[in-house]
């Protein structure tokens, strides 16, 4: 037989195939990237959330605070597939940039081919899970406001009011195609305004609103070697949560990937030397704590600062944030237990600001900071954070309200007193008392 003969069969396929390779062709790197990171921001939850905030409270309220972080993880993934998802992302409104449409409630159409506006190389399935990791943390954060007083039934309904009210409607604003402030110009990498600045406002707002704790004295973390496990956890957990922003494994991931690192190393040592010059020793509480803070602010501007921007984004919420958990709750009083405001939100306040200073167009071409000659971009940052600042405060106080109208929000002070492991749950987190 004639071989050029042969040769047309497959000539014919080349097209073809050459055809298929356009555009939102899945990538399979870009993909098992996200998938990974996916994994890793839902381990920032459960257990590393949990770990870090269970070592902080008395042994009888630990198993409440693992609890709580482990029930934010299945509640708000069954309520981000059946409606959050599409109300958060859909790429139209129902209200002007403001909230989306119900298009893809129940992941109606949201399968394994990519989406032509959202991180076009990966299935769109995969964007919407790694969504969904976020969706969790950010109600989980605030548990760090109520520990120890808050019903586990208000608890559940605190977050699902506030997930549907607070966070999709942020999350839409910032990230969906539509959303007004992404129209605006303003930029959020990986959730400094999303999740840090809302979670760390409603963690002010109930935390002034529950009041402080019953005979409210110093007490030592129960077990730092758990809030140690924890923070070194988050801190793991972390890259998938700046460095999946990415959403493909590229040179923005391992940027993003770098200063990530870089910002947490740099508060830590500045948290550790504040430690030694004010308490004359240096802390692991306040090493972690230092930690924390600097993944905080270095999360919305990942994705658009270098070293240097990094290096002085890290230091200065290392110094901030230690002067509000120090200074400022003690002289305004308020009962931030583990410091959601103070950590949390003050440092999604100073990444989001800083992008607008620090944005290098190496990184990424178009975003430009003051320091490289252009103000808009802090000006978009500005606006953007003091909008959602008073958004989240003014619903938060709302919901709780209405929560504490119909359910009752505190527990008593003999609950507070036994415990909650025992009165919620009717569990020890020890079956050996010391």
């Amino acid at each position: 037989m004639d071989k050029k003969k042969l040769l047309i069969p497959f000539a014919l396929i080349i097209p073809v195939l050459a055809f298929s390779q356009d555009a939102n062709t899945i990538d399979t790197g870009n993909t098992a990237w996200v998938l990974i990171s996916t994994a890793l921001v839902m381990f920032m939850t459960v257990p590393a959330l949990g770990l870090f905030y269970g070592g902080l409270v008395k042994r009888k309220n630990v198993l409440n605070i693992l609890m709580q972080s482990f029930i934010s993880l299945a509640l708000i993934s069954i309520l981000w597939v059946v409606v959050g998802y599409s109300l958060a992302f859909s790429k139209t409104s129902l209200l002007g940039g403001f909230i989306g449409d119900f298009k893809w409630m129940f992941l109606t159409g949201v399968g394994s081919l990519p989406s032509d506006v959202y991180a076009v190389t990966i299935p769109h399935s995969t964007f919407m899970i790694y969504q969904a990791m976020f969706a969790v943390i950010t109600p989980a954060l605030i548990i760090g406001a109520f520990a120890e007083r808050m019903k586990f039934s208000s608890f559940l309904a605190f977050i699902t009011a506030w997930f549907f009210l607070v966070y999709v409607p942020v999350t839409h604003w910032v990230w969906s195609v539509d959303g007004f402030l992404a129209k605006l110009g303003a930029v959020d990498f990986a959730g400094g305004i999303v999740v840090h600045v809302t979670a760390g406002i409603a963690s002010l707002v109930v935390a002034i609103m529950i009041g402080k704790r019953s005979n409210l004295r110093p007490t030592p973390p129960h077990n730092l070697t758990y809030t140690m496990i924890g923070a070194a956890m988050l801190w793991f957990g972390w890259f998938g949560f700046n460095a999946g922003s990415a959403l493909g494994a590229n040179g923005l991931a391992s940027n993003a990937f770098i200063v990530t690192n870089t910002s947490a190393s740099m508060a830590t040592l500045v948290w550790l030397a504040l430690d030694w010059i004010f308490n004359k020793k240096p802390t692991m509480l306040g090493s972690a704590t230092g930690a924390i803070a600097g993944l905080a602010s270095i999360t919305p501007a990942a994705g658009f600062v270098g070293i240097g921007g990094a290096m002085i984004i890290g230091a200065i919420s290392s110094l901030v944030c230690y002067y509000m958990v120090v200074i400022v709750k003690n002289k305004l009083g308020y009962d931030d237990a583990l410091d959601a405001f103070g950590v949390h939100g003050v440092g999604g306040i100073i990444g989001s600001i800083g992008v607008g200073i620090f944005a290098n167009p190496s990184i990424q071409s178009g975003y430009k900071g003051l320091i490289y000659g252009d103000g808009k971009l802090l000006l978009n940052q500005f606006i953007a954070v003091g909008i959602v600042i008073l958004y989240t405060l003014l619903v938060t106080v709302i919901i709780y309200k209405v929560i504490d109208l119909l359910l009752g929000v505190r527990v008593d002070v003999k609950t507070e007193a036994i415990g909650l492991d025992m009165t919620q749950h009717n569990e020890r987190g020890y079956t050996v008392i010391e």
